[in-house]
């Protein structure tokens, strides 16, 4: 058992980010509250984490509304938690040595004391210990099993990705280019995003905000349609897509991150009858679901990261403090792959 004796190096209390109140429609700083609190006595079998990166994911929009829903809501008054990837420096445990590098879900804090079994070792390795809350962490299965294991991709397909630009999305759209895609599409929010995607391969991008995305998706796809759609957005993403569609094709519905503000009911796309003549699957999906697909993708992902296949982009904001705001901007759209605080 690794345990570190020279406790009066060790902090003793920490920062954290609370929820200070739920939001109504998009966040704002006045929801967030930044805390100091007391660290808990490191108990058998924990590990005291530094964090040195933590990750802000769309999800985390829904978990602050005090709804039934897939995973549990935020509770006020209280830190906020997600993916973060940081270093022992005390472990009471013999599986969890002091300076290993893991990855674990107590994030939006400056430390964290957990269990060692409730961490993952962090393949510095394979790359970079942030990549492991992107692209080989749970983003990048995310990707990997909504692509294969949801859709059913398979080589030759036309592959449409909206929020392609995003975390998930383009490493979605280099996963079905490096698997034999014959044509990939993405959707995005910016020219420089448009211009980064063409970029990281994929064979056509357009700007959502430029017109229609019936009109452009037509355009990009041509006569051929597409036979697979990766859904980050909803709304008029999905509708387009429904009308893009091939006979057979299938929908892998990831997010909808158009909606997540959203005061009012959305509606639904005004063409989801084609789903029936069409004999279209739409699937939703949680990567809690595909953990079991973790190894092969790591062996594969890690892979591409080596020799280039797969590309990633991080957007890093530095400081604790600036946690709220680095959450809200992802909701605006202001990343390029995956948004990261650096602590």
């Amino acid at each position: 058992m690794s345990t570190r004796t020279d406790t009066t190096t060790l902090p003793t209390a920490t920062r954290e980010i609370q929820l200070a109140s739920r939001p109504h429609g998009r966040p704002l700083p006045e929801n967030f509250r930044l805390a100091g609190t007391e660290l808990p006595v490191l108990q058998d079998g924990q590990i005291l984490v530094r964090n040195l990166f933590m990750s802000v994911d769309p999800y985390m929009r829904g978990r602050m509304n005090d709804v039934k829903s897939y995973s549990a809501p935020f509770s006020l008054d209280a830190a906020l938690d997600g993916g973060a990837v940081g270093e022992v420096i005390a472990s009471r445990s013999a599986d969890r040595q002091v300076g290993d590098a893991v990855v674990h879900s107590l994030g939006w804090r400056e430390h964290a004391v957990l269990d060692a079994g409730a961490t993952t070792p962090a393949r510095t390795d394979l790359a970079p210990a942030p990549a492991f809350l992107g692209a080989l962490g749970m983003t990048g299965l995310t990707a990997y099993a909504g692509l294969l294991k949801v859709a059913g991709f398979k080589a030759g397909e036309v592959v449409f990705v909206s929020g392609a630009a995003g975390a998930v999305g383009s490493l979605v759209g280099q996963i079905a280019k490096a698997l034999g895609a014959s044509r990939v599409i993405g959707s995005a929010g910016s020219p420089e995003k448009v211009a980064r995607l063409l970029e990281l391969g994929f064979d056509a991008a357009f700007d959502y905000h430029d017109g229609p995305v019936a009109g452009q998706l037509a355009a990009a796809a041509g006569d051929r349609g597409i036979d697979v759609y990766f859904d980050n957005v909803g709304g008029e993403h999905l509708e387009a897509a429904l009308s893009a569609l091939t006979v057979g094709g299938r929908v892998a519905m990831c997010g909808a991150i158009s909606q997540y503000n959203s005061t009012e009911p959305t509606p639904a796309p005004r063409n989801l009858m084609q789903a029936i003549g069409k004999q279209l699957t739409l699937k939703g999906f949680l990567v809690s679901g595909y953990w079991q697909h973790m190894p092969e993708f790591v062996e594969t992902m890690s892979g591409w990261l080596a020799d280039g296949t797969v590309r990633y982009d991080e957007t890093i904001v530095d400081g604790l403090e600036n946690a709220p705001q680095a959450f809200m901007d992802l909701l605006d759209g202001a990343n390029t792959g995956k948004m990261l605080v650096r602590l």
